[in-house]
């Protein structure tokens, strides 16, 4: 009895569109608000919108194209109206093809169906068989799948990705002159600046958005194994590669003249490994924010009214940048499984494919979740200046490596008495704290140049950064 009243719940917030507690994932339930972008591209109802859509367009280019003899032309108007079925998709048409496919048990053919109870109303019935002439229901989900990964990734998830990595480079230009101890092994090591780190994983992430960008999104139309052999055994005359060619590309994607039953889903796995490699660099990022925020190079500020921890008031968790990493890891792995089930298909067709494409939101909504919290936990962070100057200023020892170089050049100059420079610094600083003054005393009795000299007593940790600052400029 306690299932059936959960169920009833359930279907009652549903049918209201509320998000439930009750949802099975927590991208429908818990983390709807932040994925809700993705449901016009990557859920069933739009991948069933997407269906009829490329139904409609193919209709409409058979006779545009003058295919089929005594086909003739569409009216204007008649070709709006036929995409008004795809303009007014709703939630009624969603049932209608529920209730359609319990008869067919065929999602594509539910829409052909479904496009064909309309035609009567617009005076062209008798062009009923024109819907899914010719076609494999895999000649429609290719297209359909590809439509909506495409505005998935380039209305949503690219925008959402593109203003992340702005807020990074933000970062950087804002602190490219913060000097900042680096930690190479978690130890002690020469400085950066906090700007300079910032850019680095900037330029990584951009690197990739490039990439993502330059994606082909690709389709076929071409029939149940690839060979448009029922295309040309209707209408032996026409030229359906061509035909084929113009619809795909008219539909925004790149046509793909060589397949099977299905497209190869090549571009797919090629999309899914950069968005994955994306997923991963951000997740370095997010282990190192929260390990700057562990030794107080960044310091969280509190929200009003919410609560770090249920037993110590005290506590600031870094909770943006732990739901980033989970969720990272979580559209990483999917989007790996992807990538590795999509490329392959047993001889011209097996249905694996289809299983797991309808996961493909899952993957995106997972990355999407994190990329919002990655910028949320951003917003909530200030440096802590102090902490990194008291840094710096508890470890001059990280100078070794550049009182050695000196030593390097000065003799190589003819400078005498500095030899073995690595192991004389070596001696005084492997595991061992050397404050300012004996620093400066170990330079000062060397007998380096007067300029080489005054060049490293001069500079200190802070000061020891390189071009670090001008290093961000490469972002542009």
């Amino acid at each position: 009895m306690a299932d059936s009243a959960l169920l009833r719940v359930e279907l009652a917030a549903t049918s209201h569109g509320e998000a439930s507690s009750l949802s099975l994932g927590p991208l429908d339930g818990r983390y709807r608000e932040a994925v809700a972008p993705l449901v016009d591209y990557l859920s069933e109802a739009a991948l069933n919108r997407d269906r009829v859509h490329v139904e409609v367009e193919w209709l409409i280019h058979l006779t545009r194209q003058g295919v089929l003899p005594g086909a003739g032309q569409l009216e204007p108007a008649q070709e709006e109206t036929l995409r008004d079925i795809v303009l007014s998709f709703d939630t009624a048409s969603v049932a209608e093809l529920a209730d359609i496919e319990k008869v067919t048990v065929h999602d594509v053919k539910a829409v052909e169906y479904f496009i064909g109870r309309r035609l009567a109303g617009l005076g062209i019935e008798h062009l009923k068989p024109l819907v899914h002439f010719g076609c494999t229901s895999e000649d429609i989900n290719n297209l359909s799948y590809a439509l909506g990964v495409k505005g998935a990734v380039e209305r949503v998830w690219l925008p959402a990705a593109k203003d992340l990595v702005t807020h990074i480079g933000e970062l950087a230009r804002s602190f490219r002159g913060m000097a900042m101890l680096s930690r190479t092994h978690g130890q002690p090591a020469t400085p950066t600046t906090l700007g300079k780190e910032m850019a680095v994983v900037a330029h990584r992430l951009s690197r990739q958005l490039k990439r993502i960008e330059q994606t082909d999104y690709l389709g076929k139309m071409n029939g149940a194994t690839g060979t448009y052999a029922a295309h040309y055994a209707s209408v032996p005359a026409a030229d359906w590669q061509q035909v084929s060619r113009s619809f795909v590309e008219g539909l925004g994607l790149a046509w793909n003249p060589l397949t099977t039953q299905i497209e190869s889903h090549d571009w797919q796995a090629e999309l899914y490994a950069d968005l994955a490699r994306f997923n991963r660099i951000l997740h370095n990022f997010c282990t190192d924010v929260w390990s700057y925020i562990s030794i107080g190079y960044f310091v969280q500020v509190p929200v009003a009214g919410a609560t770090g921890s249920s037993t110590m008031p005290h506590k600031v968790n870094p909770i943006r940048f732990e739901n980033a990493e989970a969720n990272l890891e979580i559209s990483s792995s999917l989007l790996d499984v992807l990538g590795a089930t999509l490329v392959t298909s047993r001889w011209q067709r097996d249905l694996t494919d289809s299983s797991s494409q309808r996961n493909i939101g899952v993957a995106f909504g997972h990355s999407l979740l994190a990329i919002s919290n990655v910028v949320k936990g951003l917003g909530r962070l200030d440096v802590a200046p102090l902490a990194l100057a008291a840094d710096l200023e508890a470890n001059w020892e990280v100078l070794g490596e550049a009182i050695q170089m000196v030593m390097r050049a000065e003799a190589i100059a003819g400078v005498p008495g500095l030899a073995d420079p690595y192991e004389r610094l070596k001696e005084l600083t492997r595991g061992q704290r050397v404050d300012a003054v004996r620093m400066q005393e170990f330079v000062g009795g060397l007998g380096l140049s007067r300029e080489a000299e005054q060049r490293l007593l001069s500079m200190t940790p802070a000061s020891y950064t390189g071009i670090a600052e001008q290093l961000v400029d490469h972002l542009g």
